[in-house]
């Protein structure tokens, strides 16, 4: 932009700039106008070098270059071309509202004027007319050099307000393992971005998050499939508008009861062939943390419809249990008897890192179609990204808290939460967090509770989240570093015994090693006792089982071992129960309190 402190070798350099400035997409012209243009503005800067030295101001440089002109218009030689050449040529385009086409030398002002009116366009500047475009001073109206160089700015700012709007990118510059590293953009970690494909694959680009920094590199975990990725390839921001919520990150995913019945992925596509999701709400993956002091306690029980549950091991409205168990020992069978029989409003069940085949035969099998009819699940099976299996367990939880928020009693079924914490162990390690405990880095045990919290009762007056989160146990080691940081951080926990499911004993659930935290400001004190009971007779018949099996023990020599031989029948029995058989809290404190008479 020409200003008054500009000199005139900054003058003199400007007309080459504006020619070649790269993305200026200016309208396609006739050749010998542009040319002849060109060549105006090349003479006036001639004759700008010619007669002003360096470092003079445009202000100083205008008046001489009046003063030459009016010498050159003096000159009989040179007054037809000044008359020809003072009259600005239009540039002819598509731009509606412009004038369009050379000056024919034939044509009167009322001839041009009427052109004009019938065409609806803006007539040109004629060389007794003031010129069509703004003057910085009304006194430099005349000023030929000036005019022209007005000319060329308003036909580049044409061009400029017709050119596309850039977008920012990055490449990449390393691939290893599961982490990929960029340059050249800035990106906030847990940001979204586009990572371009070669052509000939399935998708042009493939999508990926930003999981951490080092200086100007962003580290990104892929959460498509990137196969045929090539070094240096463009990486485009994906989220462009700012964070609705300062609180609760830029993600949002859908929510609300239009979800009900639906089985979607991470990302909240459906999954079940239904048709799209007429939620109309979407939803934070993440949110502030609740008031410890504002959360309504625990003391409703929540009766699940499994009988030792709700008789030894009851289970509060808002409380969350682990689940802890190995492979194969009917944990997906007790998770979906709670799904079907559970007094919840709403039940939100989290499919995380289980096998493909397993998720449809959790649904149609386990869950049922009445479980279906009031729950919604997510599934993020065991082939896809770690950061896919992480973000579903998050959109799980924000579903359930939606549904609290508005009121609801939810159930939340989280399968399971080892594989959560093994998808952070992932990332974790691949951005080159060192190890600590068994191979897990730092970071897991920092995310578990971050999760867990979320879950539970809301404010006074509100909904609540009961939440069951599996715990898978390597080899049946209950001191596993998973199961022993679930245990310290959740509010009870139910053993699953291999021994148990080996012997036909189903839900095969270790009383002796299982406790509800809540249980005691929850039941009565008769039921406290016929609790205590039964913990009694099991634990003294399971110590004394080798001797009873080889027929050492003789009775009569322990009462009470006496009365655990006699009552193990029937509490083997009272423990079992069928798949398909429900049994309400109030029933089985009934059947719990007729066993121990």
């Amino acid at each position: 932009m020409v200003t008054p402190s500009s000199t005139a070798d900054d003058l003199a350099e400007r007309p080459a700039d504006l020619a070649d400035a790269p993305g200026l997409d200016m309208p396609e012209v006739e050749r010998d106008s542009v040319d002849e243009l060109v060549a105006d503005l090349d003479r006036w800067t001639q004759l700008a070098k010619q007669h002003s030295p360096q470092n003079r101001t445009v202000a100083e440089l205008e008046a001489e270059l009046d003063e030459a002109l009016e010498a050159e218009h003096d000159t009989p030689a040179t007054a037809s071309a000044a008359t020809q050449d003072d009259v600005p040529r239009e540039i002819p385009g598509d731009v509606p509202g412009e004038w369009s086409g050379d000056l024919p030398e034939d044509e009167t002002d009322d001839a041009l004027a009427h052109q004009a009116e019938a065409s609806g366009a803006t007539p040109p500047v004629t060389p007794d007319a003031k010129p069509a475009y703004p003057q910085r001073n009304p006194e430099l109206a005349d000023n030929l050099h000036l005019n022209r160089w007005q000319a060329l700015l308003a036909s580049a700012g044409q061009g400029v307000s017709q050119a596309k709007a850039t977008r920012s990118c990055g490449r990449l510059t390393r691939a290893a393992g599961l982490v990929l590293e960029a340059i050249g953009i800035r990106m906030p970690v847990g940001a979204g971005c586009l990572i371009e494909l070669p052509p000939g694959n399935s998708a042009p680009l493939a999508e990926a998050e930003v999981v951490g920094f080092s200086g100007d590199r962003l580290f990104l975990i892929p959460t498509t499939e990137v196969s045929g990725l090539l070094p240096g390839a463009r990486v485009y921001p994906l989220e462009a508008l700012p964070i609705r919520n300062a609180y609760a990150g830029a993600k949002r995913l859908p929510v609300g009861m239009g979800m009900l019945g639906r089985v979607v992925d991470a990302c909240g596509r459906p999954l079940d062939d239904l048709g799209p999701l007429n939620t109309g709400r979407d939803g934070p993956l993440t949110a502030p943390t609740i008031n410890p002091l504002l959360r309504d306690p625990i003391h409703e029980v929540l009766d699940v419809g499994v009988r030792a549950i709700n008789a030894v091991l009851t289970v509060g409205r808002g409380q969350r249990m682990g689940l802890f168990a190995g492979s194969g020992v009917g944990k997906s069978v007790l998770l979906g008897m709670m799904a079907r029989y559970t007094s919840a409003d709403v039940i939100v069940v989290g499919l995380i890192g289980e096998r493909g085949r397993e998720v449809k035969e959790f649904i149609e099998q386990i869950l049922g179609h009445e479980g279906l009819a009031r729950a919604v699940v997510v599934a993020a099976p065991a082939d896809v990204s770690p950061l896919m299996r992480m973000q579903g367990a998050a959109y799980a939880t924000s579903l359930a808290e939606a549904f609290r928020d508005d009121g609801k009693n939810v159930l939340l079924i989280m399968d399971s939460l080892t594989r959560y914490a093994m998808a952070q162990r992932e990332i974790a390690l691949a951005i080159g967090e060192p190890p600590a405990t068994k191979g897990y880095p730092p970071s897991v045990f920092a995310k578990l509770p971050m999760l867990v919290e979320r879950a539970g009762n809301g404010e006074r007056g509100g909904g609540s989240i009961t939440a069951f989160y599996t715990v898978l146990t390597e080899g049946d080691d209950q001191q596993d570093p998973i199961a022993d940081a679930a245990r310290a951080i959740l509010d009870g926990h139910v053993v699953l015994s291999r021994t148990l499911a080996e012997s036909g004993h189903y839900p095969a659930i270790d009383i002796e090693a299982s406790i509800s935290r809540a249980m005691a400001s929850l039941i009565t004190d008769a039921q406290f006792d016929s609790v205590r009971q039964l913990k009694q007779m099991l634990s003294r018949y399971q110590r004394n089982r080798d001797l009873i099996n080889v027929g050492a023990y003789a009775h009569g020599r322990d009462p009470l071992l006496d009365r655990a031989i006699s009552l193990y029948p029937r509490i083997e029995s009272f423990l079992q129960q069928r798949m398909n058989e429900q049994c309400d809290y109030d029933t089985s404190v009934a059947q719990l309190t007729a066993l121990l008479r």
